[in-house]
């Protein structure tokens, strides 16, 4: 039987009556001025709106075959001197770059929530995301890219040397979701190895980007060698894989899958991160104060629309009544609203289908059978596509929520027998992203994690451990994509070795004079010397 636990009364917990909507900081011209920024302009622009409110943003201009083109040809062109400049010159841009974006926030944090609907708080991830990452391959790149002394093949007959090049035009296909985050972070260290790069955002933050591209040439990166291409993916992605020497993309599985095949034809290479269906584990030796606050951002940062928030919660049987009580009061608690400003705890979705999608997970496990423990309401009140933070239980594999990625603030609760109980069903998914640990012994966490099927495991915090730590590599596995972004794998996948290796002295063949039995005997003795000396 369905069953719903409604949250306190509303005007406990979040602010009676529509909210101030959010102002929309930029005037027309100056919108239009980033639009311009675009190579864009020979198909029928769009129009964008903000999520909030439904206010007008941006006539955006779209990107014809004939713009991408020009947009390629400015890039090639670009990149040869940009790839020429001493690397010490390219990482000086990024170095301003970190310093730009924090002195001015207030702008882009403006304009991301415009775009997107998120809180404040969520639109400075992608802020900080951005600094961590200028000064992380700021710092790193000359050690990762300059070229490396290896092993020759005979010890001191032979030299060889790995040199790194950059691959040519780089494209990134970026996503909404974290529209600031997700293109530049992915763009720079593509840029940073010598790279041009072609970016195509989404239509829906596409100023997002265009602003970043703007902060970037102010930092010093040369006009052409970051170009920004607009349109739908079904109508230009085509054809920006048909000219890329690799492709960075962020999205749906789905269409990662189409991404992948498009690259494979031409053998190039690509990276992919895409759906996941997180599981959190909270064991029984948790500290669940802790745990319960944690889920709240590891389920409902960016109102869920995070390839890397939680959507299902295994709570060991010992503390799952203490914890689902804790956590629904915390979610309970939650401020919804949409003012450019700190003062909400969750924005709007970004879209009416990503509306749809949540209510459609929502009402069929109710149909079905699943307890509401909170939420599970449209919010019109508050805006559009205000969906109320919201959490299940009771869910059954038939439930669409149970297995599909719902990409919006719904989570659902599991109580779990033991450890192998909850990694037994975190793992029962095709997805394989990010998971999450609670626990008071880190040892005992680590030994669970290494068991998880997935790219990051993040203990006793539910994205931003992993994420954060830039110097480690993120991606996901099976379902969730391939490639890595972050650490050194971030950089060094945009560019191709070369190996030039060095004979000295004598050659890799027989002697003049020599047959080549004695050249073989004579061969079979070395590489026994060598094996025993220790030498690779």
């Amino acid at each position: 039987m369905t069953a719903s636990v409604r949250r306190r009364n509303a005007s406990t917990a979040r602010p009676a009556g529509k909210p101030p909507a959010p102002a929309w900081s930029l005037t027309e011209g100056r919108v239009a001025a980033l639009a311009a920024r675009a190579c864009a302009g020979g198909a029928a622009a769009v129009v964008t709106h903000a999520p909030a409110n439904g206010a007008k943003l941006a006539d955006l201009p779209q990107s014809s075959a004939a713009d991408i083109e020009a947009a390629f040809a400015r890039a090639r062109s670009a990149q040869r001197a940009w790839a020429a400049r001493p690397l010490g010159e390219r990482v000086a841009v990024f170095r301003r770059l970190h310093d730009l974006i924090l002195r001015r926030q207030g702008e882009i944090l403006d304009i991301i929530q415009s775009e997107t609907g998120k809180a404040r708080s969520h639109a400075f991830e992608e802020v900080a995301d951005v600094a961590i990452n200028s000064r992380y391959y700021a710092r790193t790149a000359e050690s990762v890219l300059e070229p490396k002394n290896r092993c020759g093949a005979l010890p001191l007959l032979t030299t060889a040397r790995e040199v790194r090049h950059p691959k040519g035009v780089v494209v990134v296909i970026s996503p909404w979701n974290y529209p600031l985050a997700l293109s530049v972070s992915d763009a720079l260290p593509a840029l940073v190895a010598g790279n041009a790069v072609v970016s195509r955002p989404d239509n829906q933050t596409a100023l997002t980007t265009l602003w970043a591209h703007e902060l970037a040439e102010q930092a010093g990166l040369p006009a052409d060698v970051w170009q920004v291409v607009l349109g739908r993916g079904k109508n230009i992605g085509a054809d920006l894989i048909e000219r890329a020497d690799f492709v960075d993309y962020t999205g749906s599985t789905a269409t990662g899958r189409g991404i992948a095949t498009q690259a494979a034809g031409r053998l190039i290479g690509c990276s992919l991160e895409l759906g996941g269906k997180n599981p959190m584990l909270v064991l029984d030796d948790a500290n669940v104060g802790k745990a319960a606050e944690g889920a709240v951002r590891a389920c409902f940062s960016s109102a869920g629309q995070l390839c890397e928030s939680m959507e299902r919660i295994y709570v060991h049987d010992q503390v799952y009544d203490e914890f689902v009580t804790q956590f629904v009061a915390n979610v309970d608690a939650m401020r919804l609203g949409a003012e450019l400003a700190y003062n909400s705890d969750m924005g709007s979705l970004t879209f009416p289908r990503q509306l749809d999608s949540v209510s459609a997970h929502v009402d069929d496990a109710k149909a079905k059978g699943a307890t509401v423990l909170t939420g599970g309401r449209h919010r019109p009140d508050l805006g559009p596509y205000f969906y109320e933070p919201t959490v299940l239980a009771g869910v059954t594999p038939e439930m669409k929520v149970h297995r599909e990625e719902t990409f919006g603030p719904v989570v659902s609760v599991y109580r779990v027998s033991d450890d192998e109980d909850a990694i037994a069903q975190a793992n029962d998914t095709a997805y394989g992203l990010n998971a999450s640990i609670w626990t008071r012994d880190a040892r005992r966490g680590r030994s669970i994690a290494e068991r998880l099927h997935a790219g990051a495991v993040n203990i006793n915090e539910g994205y931003a451990a992993a994420w954060g730590s830039v110097d480690a590599p993120s991606g996901g596995v099976g379902d969730s994509g391939l490639g890595r972004r972050h650490g050194a794998e971030g950089i060094l996948k945009y560019t191709d070795v070369q190996t030039i290796a060095t004979q000295r002295l004598l050659p890799i063949a027989p002697l003049p004079g020599m047959s080549d039995e004695v050249w073989a005997k004579t061969m079979t003795v070395a590489l026994w010397a060598m094996r025993r000396l220790g030498l690779k």
